[in-house]
């Protein structure tokens, strides 16, 4: 049975999925308005520190669904978490302490937990995957975001036997390795984003985090660190994105990557697994004979496909996309400024520092800290200079935070 009859179902047992959401900016509301209208599936808590943010996305809800609720509103996450109207927690806030707080209190509240979160998700993800799964409950990340969409083709290309050589996504706007709340302040506003979330999306944290939760579900890795990025079009990538004795750039396949041109996309370039298929490929993919074809979703529609990761995780015990094991790839803080001695640094989207893609095992050879544990009270030992991948000689991290501590587990669990 389809995901959608069951849901049907669902609502005709007047028995709807309770969905509790935590953040309520752009991401979390545009979802709740989305549940409003799908049958099944009811929001009935809502989060957030700004409570007027909560009762605007609430109030939206009830404006366009058919029977009115009762939602709880709080501005202590730990209200919905623990509710007894709520059966599973959306995490749309996008901050990595914060993550890792609503996580253990979801985990410790046996409830399923659907990340719009990556930046929780690349920094313990393979922690709380392992927890939750011992549990017995769902830990994943969301459909329509680029990784899960990005797998989704990977495993209809691999279901047909066909070998994989690439994967990847296009990047939504020009990569400004400075960006910062100041610069970003005012697209921000225009666009209904936080300044910090756009500047994350202009610097490439990212994308980088974003190819980074890929990595870690299907264990391609980053060619060079922080990959390519070129810029392409559909069929300039089959050529750039092959290996350089081929012409190409890449110095091996099974490689993550991203291209300027082909946002808001995502992509997989495969190979026919004998010459019958290949030549089947060419015949119907229509561009002629070649040895490499790309298949391409020409959209990803964020938060508005989350309610089906949702359904899958009450409705079958699924997931959309999870981590394969131990952590493959890492997204490392760089500086993007001059940092003094004695100054705090602020974590993704701010002042001081962007995230960039390497292996987990370049990030361990080299010391190098993952760019999620940069929050709380983290302060520069040193002058660091602008470009400098930052190690723990360079700053004194914040012991006490939640991310911290899990993070430590997880690197002792996996060592």
């Amino acid at each position: 049975m389809t995901i959608y009859k069951q849901l049907l179902e669902r609502e005709e047992n007047n028995n709807p999925i309770k969905v509790g959401v935590i953040g309520a900016g752009q991401m979390g509301a545009g979802m709740i308005a989305q549940i409003a209208t799908i049958p099944g599936m009811s929001v009935t808590g809502i989060s957030d520190i700004n409570l007027s943010a909560a009762q605007k996305a609430a109030d939206a809800y009830n404006a366009s669904a058919e029977k009115k609720i009762d939602i709880l509103i709080a501005n202590d996450f730990k209200e919905i978490i623990n509710s007894n109207h709520v059966e599973i927690i959306v995490d749309a806030t996008g901050v990595p302490e914060v993550g890792a707080k609503i996580a253990l209190e979801t985990l410790l509240a046996k409830k399923h937990l659907v990340l719009l979160n990556v930046e929780i998700d690349i920094t313990i993800g393979p922690l709380m995957y392992k927890l939750f799964k011992a549990a017995d409950l769902i830990y994943t990340g969301s459909d329509g975001d680029e990784p899960a969409a990005t797998l989704e083709m990977y495993e209809f290309a691999k279901s047909m036997g066909m070998e994989v050589l690439v994967v990847g996504k296009g990047k939504n706007n020009k990569l400004q390795i400075d960006a910062n709340p100041e610069t970003a302040r005012a697209e921000a506003l225009s666009k209904g984003m936080a300044d910090h979330m756009l500047a994350a999306f202009q610097d490439g944290t990212k994308t980088m985090a974003e190819m980074n939760l890929l990595s870690n579900a299907m264990g391609f890795v980053p060619d060079v660190v922080g990959m390519h990025g070129i810029k392409g079009d559909l069929d300039s990538v089959l050529h750039d994105l092959n290996t350089k004795e081929n012409g190409g750039i890449l110095n091996q396949f099974g490689v993550v990557e991203y291209v300027d041109g082909l946002a808001p996309g995502i992509f997989v370039i495969v190979k026919g697994q004998n010459e019958n298929v290949r030549h089947e490929l060419s015949y119907l993919m229509k561009k002629g004979e070649r040895d490499h074809h790309i298949l391409y979703r020409p959209f990803h529609l964020a938060s508005l496909e989350t309610p089906m990761t949702i359904a899958k995780a009450i409705l079958n015990h699924d997931t959309a996309i999870v981590p394969r094991g131990a952590p493959v790839s890492e997204t490392v803080a760089v500086t993007k400024k001059v940092i003094k001695a004695g100054e705090r640094l602020d974590g993704i989207g701010g002042f001081c520092v962007r995230g960039v893609l390497e292996t987990h095992q370049d990030m361990k050879k080299n010391g190098h800290i993952p760019i999620g544990l940069i929050s709380g009270n983290v302060v520069a030992k040193r002058d660091i200079a602008k470009g400098t991948f930052i190690t723990e000689d360079d700053v004194s991290l914040d012991e006490t935070t939640t991310v911290w501590k899990l993070r430590k587990l997880q690197d002792e669990v996996f060592s």
